[in-house]
């Protein structure tokens, strides 16, 4: 049987506007994310004043946990699970409150990045400047989108200040990587920046490499006294392994890795440049463009197990995706004031076009030592979509009563073209909205509620060889905000998200096809984010999730959804001493049992992993710090089942740093 290792053939979807993390820094310069973000409603709100659920990332935390993976990042925010599908260093596959979000969920500067199968964007950590998670459906100002909510990556931009920094990696596996970036003023208002990376490395898989090189330029630019321009590039080449699974048997995963470690290669290639634009038209109206062009290319060959028994038998395949797109956003910001009422409008259209095309090809005969050639690949699906959205929203502040409200329509006109069948069009048109409210009844506490829905098309095939029909949900949540002092912010938040046509990866059937089925998603979240004394950070988050199936495959409806923990926490903490000096993080991660299939016949263990970390700033060369870090620090190697196939745990990473700023 053909047998290809996707995840699920993925949503592509489509632009929303530039949306920057804005953030409050204290006396020791350190910065404290519990300020002001643009992400959740594109202009800038106090988080306590936004009506929905939101964890911002810093660059800090990032270095701190030496984050190599945008999964690495995420890995700590409450209601996001990361570990679905054990160690595979290939892609960021991520779920958020019970939802897939691989696809559908990963913005860059508030445009989407549009995700194929397997042509995904990979999103190189140290070219990002901060994170901001966005839980729940986001649809009314960011398009197409899940149900669960989304992430927005910041990249890295020119900084008004001259500043240069250079940081080497040695680690487990034969890992070097070598990162550099510079930012330097031109004057005039001119400004340039250029972040690269260079890695070559091996993993704890036989011939599955891990390496990279990556390239990111940008500049800015003061056009006269109201105009602001970014452009933004980036080239990245990419190497790993096609294949991290392990062949399956009746008793689940085997030692027998599933793709023969000389026929197991996956070449990434992605581009992307554009350009955000603001200008202000006096002090309360403003307009704001942005645009993007980008491609991501993947050639990935790989072999799969027909007969276990030594000799071990292996047909090969090869898979090549091509994803190339066009994102454009337009709005127009406002300020006014009607009698004890001020209001921030938003007005916004964008438009987005993408074209995708995926090609196949499989061995007829065994692999041998003497016949290792990849096969040749045919076209097996063209697609093309083009997507316009219009969309408004009104935030309203009447003292201590907050109120946003937004509106959206969508047209979508998809085509979809398969060999030797004739061409499928569709034509969808989708209203999405929200409202939410937020209430200061004492210092620095904020309860809030809200509505919203989320509507995405779907870029694939199902098993009929039909394409899918759009994804829609909508969502309550409701819960507290609460700054009891600078630098500290605690959040509650309960929700219940019902999915309409979701699209998942059926793996029984051995090819990458889709089931659409109904989800419901229960649950509370609480998060702290705290300055506890001074070098000393913490936080923590705990997450209830209760994933059921509403309407699913025949003996799967009302049972939960596979790879979704009930309960997951974490706890990080981590000191650097004022000053320099020796310093020490230290965390914990725990997911709770969860089913292995959606007939909820096989079950997942509880899992728990330790992170630590040890760093250095050297007194007389404050400038240098030298870092240990280790995640997975006990080494252990759980496994775990999604979808019917079971995966092995990342045992432990170690990686040594040094770092100078010049």
């Amino acid at each position: 049987m053909r047998h290809r290792l996707s995840f699920l053939l993925g949503c592509a979807a489509f632009a929303a506007p530039l949306a920057v993390a804005a953030q409050t820094v204290d006396d020791s310069g350190d910065v404290i994310v519990t300020g002001s973000t643009t992400t959740a409603t594109k202009t800038a709100t106090p988080l306590v004043d936004i009506p929905q659920s939101l964890t911002l990332l810093d660059r800090r935390r990032l270095d701190d946990r030496a984050s190599q993976t945008l999964n690495e990042a995420l890995a700590y925010v409450p209601g996001v699970n990361t570990a679905s599908y054990g160690f595979d260093p290939r892609f960021d596959a991520f779920f958020i409150r019970g939802f897939q979000a691989t696809y559908t969920g990963v913005f860059r500067d508030g445009l989407r990045q549009l995700n194929s199968p397997s042509g995904l964007w990979r999103n190189e950590p140290y070219g990002i400047e901060r994170l901001a998670v966005v839980r729940g459906p986001a649809s009314v100002l960011y398009g197409a989108s899940g149900a669960g909510g989304l992430v927005d990556v910041t990249s890295k931009r020119p900084r008004a200040d001259a500043f240069a920094e250079l940081q080497g990696f040695v680690g487990r596996y034969d890992r070097y990587q070598l990162n550099a970036d510079v930012s330097a003023p031109l004057g005039d208002g001119v400004a340039l920046r250029l972040t690269g990376v260079a890695r070559d490395s091996d993993t704890a898989l036989d011939g599955f490499k891990d390496d990279r090189y990556f390239l990111a330029p940008a500049a800015s630019a003061r056009l006269g006294d109201a105009t602001d321009l970014t452009v933004l590039g980036e080239y990245m080449w990419s190497r790993t392994g096609a294949s991290a699974a392990f062949y399956n048997d009746a008793a689940g995963v085997t030692d027998i890795p599933l793709s023969d470690p000389r026929f197991n290669d996956l070449t990434h290639r992605q581009w992307r440049a554009g350009y955000a634009l603001e200008h202000r038209f006096g002090d309360a109206v403003s307009f704001h463009q942005n645009l993007r062009v980008q491609d991501v290319t993947v050639d990935s060959a790989y072999s799969y197990v027909t007969d276990p028994t030594p000799p071990i038998t292996r047909l090969g395949a090869r898979v090549a995706e091509w994803t190339k797109s066009v994102n454009l956003d337009n709005q127009l910001r406002a300020e006014l004031t009607t009698g004890p009422l001020r209001h921030r409008l938003l007005v916004g259209l964008d438009y987005n076009h993408v074209r995708y095309r995926s090609a196949e090809g499989y061995g007829s005969t065994p692999l041998s030592d003497t016949d290792l050639a990849r096969p040749a690949v045919d076209t097996v699906a063209r697609q093309r979509f083009r997507q316009t959205g219009l969309y408004a929203q009104d935030q309203i502040d009447a003292g201590a009563l907050g109120v946003t409200a937004g509106i959206r329509h969508d047209w979508l006109d998809a085509r979809t073209d398969v060999p030797g069948a004739a061409a499928i069009t569709r034509d969808d048109r989708r209203l999405s909205g929200r409202v939410g409210a937020t209430l200061r009844v004492a210092e620095g506490v904020v309860p809030y509620v809200n509505w919203s829905t989320s509507f995405e098309p779907n870029v694939g095939l199902l098993l009929d060889g039909s394409p899918a029909r759009p994804t829609s949900a909508r969502q309550y949540e409701g819960g507290v905000k609460w700054t009891p002092r600078a630098g500290v912010l605690l959040t509650a938040a309960a929700f219940d998200i019902k999915q309409r046509d979701g699209v998942v990866f059926d793996a029984s059937t051995g090819v990458n096809r889709q089931v659409q089925l109904d989800l419901r998603s229960r649950g509370v979240e609480l998060e702290a984010s705290a300055r506890v004394a001074a070098g000393l950070d913490l936080t923590a988050a705990y997450a209830l999730t209760d994933m059921t199936i509403r309407r699913g495959a025949t003996g799967t409806t009302g049972n939960h959804l596979s790879a979704t923990p009930r309960h997951m926490g974490s706890l990080w903490a981590d000191y650097a001493p004022a000053g320099g000096g020796f310093g020490l993080g230290a965390g914990l991660r725990y997911l709770g049992p969860s089913w292995g299939n959606d007939e909820n016949t096989i079950r997942n263990r509880a899992r728990r992993f330790v992170d630590a970390v040890a760093h250095y700033d050297v007194p007389s060369l404050q400038r240098l710090r030298l870092q240990l870090n280790a995640t997975n620090a006990f080494g252990v190697e759980p496994t775990t089942c999604a979808a019917g196939y079971c995966y092995r745990d990342q045992g432990r990473t170690v990686l040594a740093s040094a770092r100078y700023r010049f």
